[in-house]
């Protein structure tokens, strides 16, 4: 694009905590596209790696790690000096979203973020029940925060690539697939009217379908965790318990699944980290494929988002949705690592950047199954010789997630008094408009395959093959 589009005016200071990759990717799409004054732009990162990129921008950054003893101190003046609507861009690690979501709506800053993140020690709690180390939890704890002190300043949770642009493109892709099975009427508008339509399509299953291709020129060596996006954030994720948000049409529970006492009831987990937990799904590219079962936000969200209730309050429909996730090989070869010697992380990781990274894509979409159609694959196929020309600092994976935020910025900045809001219940055209010309092609592919597919094989399973789509069939045990 030779003319990049300028969205808006921020009046006041912005704050970006994290100068990570996705931290360095989003700083020249800002620059781009909003109209802001440099001289009251900071950066704040527990490590000063990347400082030059700030240094010759002219750009303040400041070398802290934010505690719970120090946040209010360290931000409340960042966020107040000067006048105007400051905003808060949350990409941080070991950084309670939940804090900062707080000062900011006190502040009356704007504020996105692409992951509900706690502060240092929860992810690896042993003395915390599995249930309670959940996304599910987190995001209970962001929901009550807005039973308790609903609108206000507009707080965008969860609006990176997955959470976030997912939950665009099942959107989009339901309005595909109700056309071209002829039941579209009009384009749903509310919460409800998006249930009843997955429901009417006869929707029993959500992948968020990913398989990521990128190939560094140099082979990974061995004790060193190596990833296309933060290793730190992918460990700690790894390591949660699979979760997945828990659909109407399935039988019974795995025998390794628990179900949660309290909050919204859209989501189980297992008994089993998600970077260790294995199942069968579908991408363009590869076909049928193993990925891993990782927590996250989107697949408990999406399915609450898109539950049906009767008249008494009951739950009528819900599908079910989870990650399915294939990383890079290198990312893959760390997991065995990991596992292997019983959980404990490498002494060292790399993330891989742009110069490395030899080809592939990452394609990252949403597999909808169960319909007139059987099953609808929908998303972005951005490879890395379109992100280098695109936007500097990042791979491919790095520019889905910065421009996701990207677009949650967009929208809170156009609709500043939303209050806290998901990515589910922005809107998708608006987001997708602003995202679409960072994604490569993005396209739609219908597909025959179901997880029974060649099976049973050379030995027996235990499968239910009057429904392909039980999650009993998709477990791989």
């Amino acid at each position: 694009m030779s003319v990049w589009p300028v969205y808006g005016k921020i009046t006041g200071p912005i704050v970006l905590i994290g100068f990570g990759s996705i931290g360095r990717g989003i700083l020249p799409l800002i620059e781009r596209h909003f109209d802001f004054d440099k001289s009251r732009f900071t950066v704040i990162d527990p490590v000063d790696t990347h400082r030059r990129l700030l240094d010759e921008r002219g750009i303040a950054f400041l070398k802290e790690k934010l505690t719970p003893e120090n946040y209010r101190e360290v931000l409340t003046p960042l966020l107040t000096k000067g006048g105007g609507q400051a905003f808060i861009v949350n990409l941080s690690v070991d950084v309670s979203s939940l804090d900062m979501i707080k000062l900011a709506r006190e502040l009356k800053a704007l504020y996105v973020d692409t992951v509900i993140e706690p502060w240092p020690g929860f992810y690896f709690d042993k003395n915390m029940g599995n249930d309670a180390r959940t996304n599910y939890a987190l995001r209970e704890t962001v929901l009550e925060e807005r039973r308790k002190n609903p609108g206000g300043t507009t707080a965008v949770s969860c609006v990176g690539a997955n959470p976030g642009m997912v939950s665009w493109f099942v959107k989009q892709a339901l309005v595909d697939i109700a056309k071209d099975t002829g039941v579209f009427d009009k384009e749903p508008t509310t919460r409800a009217e998006w249930g009843a339509l997955a429901q009417k399509l006869g929707v029993k299953g959500i992948h968020i379908a990913e398989r990521d291709t990128q190939r560094a020129r140099d082979p990974k060596p061995q004790n060193v965790f190596v990833n296309t996006w933060s290793v730190e954030g992918f460990v700690s994720e790894g390591m949660q318990p699979a979760e997945l948000g828990w659909g109407t049409h399935e039988k019974s529970l795995p025998d390794i699944g628990r179900t949660h006492a309290a909050g919204c009831g859209a989501a189980i987990y297992l008994l089993s980290p998600g970077a260790n937990t294995r199942v069968r799904s579908w991408c363009p590219t590869p076909g049928a494929q193993f990925g891993f079962l990782v927590t996250h936000n989107e697949a408990i969200s999406i399915a609450d988002y898109l539950t049906v209730r009767d008249g008494a309050g009951n739950v009528a429909y819900r599908p079910t949705c989870h990650y399915a996730y294939h990383p890079a090989n290198d990312a893959v070869l760390s997991l065995h690592e990991i596992f292997g010697a019983a959980g404990k992380m490498q002494p060292s990781w790399k993330i891989l950047d742009e110069h490395e990274i030899v080809d592939g894509i990452d394609e990252l979409g949403v597999l909808i199954f169960g319909h007139a159609k059987n099953a609808y694959w929908y998303g972005s196929q951005l490879s890395i010789e379109e992100t280098r020309d695109l936007a500097p600092y990042q791979n491919a994976t790095g520019l889905q997630v910065s421009s996701a935020a990207l677009a949650g910025m967009v929208w809170a900045l156009e609709n500043p008094e939303a209050g806290i809001v998901e990515a589910d219940e922005v809107d998708y055209k608006r987001c997708l408009e602003v995202q679409l010309p960072y994604l490569g092609p993005v396209k739609g592919y219908y597909t025959d395959w179901t997880p029974l597919e060649g099976r049973p094989g050379l030995f027996p399973e235990d499968i239910d093959t009057s429904d392909p789509w039980q999650f009993k069939n998709i477990l791989v045990r």
